[in-house]
């Protein structure tokens, strides 16, 4: 038996989410980064390693507000697992961008590991991705924005 029950995994991961949606919506990360203890470890394999909450909300506000990331709107979850023994819930997130209305849906995956470190927090964040499919998603996004705004479908 693990040190904390699925419920409370659970229920750290559903605040997690909220708070990743509640980012992307407004712009504002502090709920996210408060999802983490005041010593987390973030391992992005694109931008580095990043120690402390504070590090960590510094860093994600500051590469979140550049166009065109700016327009990453939700990062839904397409499946998760969680080992209930180490308190680790593994899953894929989709990096949504903004809905062009043209009816694609213009997204690119990752997965994340997380560590749970109990009272709602985690300890430990990794991102693993490639980033030539984000960019290839994010230049196919840009090319379906200009099109439409140029009048085209």
């Amino acid at each position: 038996m693990g040190r904390w029950d699925r419920e409370e995994l659970e229920e750290a991961f559903d605040k997690y989410q909220a708070a990743a949606l509640k980012g992307a919506q407004t712009g504002d990360w502090r709920d996210w980064a408060d999802c983490f203890t005041k010593d987390a470890t973030y391992v992005e394999h694109h931008y580095g390693r990043f120690w402390g909450r504070e590090v960590i909300y510094e860093w994600i506000s500051k590469t979140m507000k550049p166009y065109p990331v700016d327009h990453m709107t939700a990062f839904p979850v397409t499946w998760h697992s969680i080992d209930e023994e180490k308190g680790w819930i593994f899953c894929e997130v989709m990096n949504r961008m903004a809905d062009l209305g043209d009816g694609k849906i213009h997204q690119e995956a990752n997965i994340t590991i997380l560590h749970y470190a109990g009272n709602g927090l985690f300890s430990y964040e990794e991102d693993a991705y490639n980033p030539a499919n984000f960019a290839k998603m994010i230049g196919a996004w840009q090319a379906s924005k200009d099109r439409i705004e140029a009048g085209g479908k």
